[in-house]
């Protein structure tokens, strides 16, 4: 219970900043280039605590690794309540995403430790309910209460000392054993046993994090400027419309085959993209809201189906640093096309820059249909 508590609060505190963006933006003054470039920092300081620290736990056991990252979350929370201007925003998603790596690996590789199916499931659930959990709370905090732009982090300080502190009332779930300075070396590790099951599952994984990346750093603007209507809980919404049915459409499709769970996912995404894009393209934000909770069951299900066909593959010394490496793909689709994207909205706007990416997105999401009906055809 406190690991998947921990791994929710992480997750939650990871999109408590996509509603307050617009809030940043209209008191600081930066552009949309900018604001992904904060976005992107928290995925790229994730990549490098996956790179180093991922295997870290392996080693020198779970409690110390999430100990350490949730003591940089506490600075991190720390640097967002003082921030005042968007470097300051930037340093801190650094210092976020670097503990979220740490604790994803940690907290992930315990659960499995634990319980490999539940873990599983719970490794899949927990980023969609606590992405969903973050993007609200964060927006009625900003409605309800004062301090729009640090309340927020001062809750999350609370939860994460009494998560620090409830930690060491635990026990460890794996024995430690040398190697802890070696596994500090960035080095890719996929066994042999899980490779093709990664490589098949990569293109929907990847168009899955494009559209994740989407939502928490552009969407709340994209809405903003194609609706023209300016209330928080529509940008906040629309994130946990996708986000809150990604962790439904996991609980429905957890007794379906992997097969089933990938096909009916991906047809998901693809069908929620064609709605999303038509609401963008009409201004129409219940096309929005209804495109969202579409794609939302395919941003769930393909999740699931990827991390039901890859993690329970490793051996119990290996979990860590295969939930690394898978983390690393799905961060990299998650941040880099995120700032691309962000790129072409300052030269062409907005509408035509989400366009152009949606477009690239469902061309991945049929090119994963088609490459799982000929996996499935070939066994």
């Amino acid at each position: 219970m406190l690991h998947s508590s921990t791994l929710i609060a992480f997750l939650a505190a990871s999109s408590a900043p996509t509603p307050l963006y617009r809030l940043y933006q209209q008191q600081w003054g930066f552009s949309s280039t900018l604001l992904t470039v904060v976005f992107a920092a928290y995925a790229l300081a994730l990549l490098l605590a996956l790179l180093v620290t991922g295997r870290l736990s392996d080693h020198v056991g779970r409690r110390p690794v999430i100990s350490l990252s949730l003591a940089l979350q506490l600075l991190a929370m720390a640097c967002f309540v003082y921030a005042d201007g968007a470097y300051w925003l930037v340093a801190a998603r650094v210092v976020q995403g670097f503990a979220t790596g740490m604790a994803t690996a940690a907290v992930g590789a315990a659960l499995l430790d634990l319980d490999r199916e539940r873990g599983t499931l719970i490794n899949s659930i927990a980023p969609m309910a606590g992405m969903a959990a973050g993007a609200l709370g964060s927006t009625a905090l900003m409605v309800f209460a004062p301090w729009p732009l640090r309340t927020v982090y001062g809750v999350f300080l609370g939860i994460f000392l009494v998560l620090l502190a409830l930690l060491w009332l635990t026990p460890e779930t794996t024995a430690p054993r040398p190697g802890a300075w070696a596994s500090l070396k960035p080095r890719i590790t996929v066994p042999l046993q899980a490779r093709k099951a990664l490589l098949s599952i990569s293109p929907v994984n990847v168009a899955v994090w494009m559209l994740g990346g989407f939502y928490l750093s552009l969407m709340p603007s994209l809405i903003v400027t194609v609706t023209k209507l300016n209330t928080p809980w529509l940008g906040g919404g629309v994130v946990a419309a996708l986000t809150l049915t990604g962790a439904i459409a996991i609980l429905i499709a957890r007794k379906l085959s992997t097969f089933a769970t990938l096909l009916s996912g991906e047809v998901a995404l693809g069908l929620g993209l064609g709605v999303i894009l038509w609401g963008v393209n009409q201004g129409h934000a219940a096309l929005l809201l209804c495109g969202s909770v579409i794609a939302g069951f395919g941003f769930g299900a393909s999740f699931l189906g990827a991390v039901r066909s890859v993690l329970p593959l490793a051996q119990p010394h290996e979990r860590a640093g295969l939930m690394g490496v898978f983390y690393i793909e799905s961060y990299l689709a998650n941040s880099v096309p995120t700032i691309a994207v962000g790129y072409l909205a300052q030269r062409t706007g907005l509408l035509v820059a989400a366009n152009v990416y949606g477009v690239a997105i469902t061309v991945l999401t049929i090119f994963a249909v088609v490459l799982l009906c000929l996996r499935t055809r070939k066994h």
